[in-house]
């Protein structure tokens, strides 16, 4: 579920890039992803 939230922003930020969408709106976007990559090993670190 995680996965796929961070697969669909990723898509979303790649998208904002090529359209050379506003700064603002692609930092944002940067941001969210960042925080669900490190929810997702926050998580999953224990599980090795």
């Amino acid at each position: 579920m995680l996965n796929d939230e961070i697969c669909k922003l990723r898509n979303q930020l790649n998208e904002s890039i090529l359209e050379e969408d506003d700064y603002d709106k692609i930092l944002e976007i940067s941001v969210k992803l960042d925080e669900l990559i490190a929810q997702y090993y926050r998580i999953n670190k224990g599980n090795k």
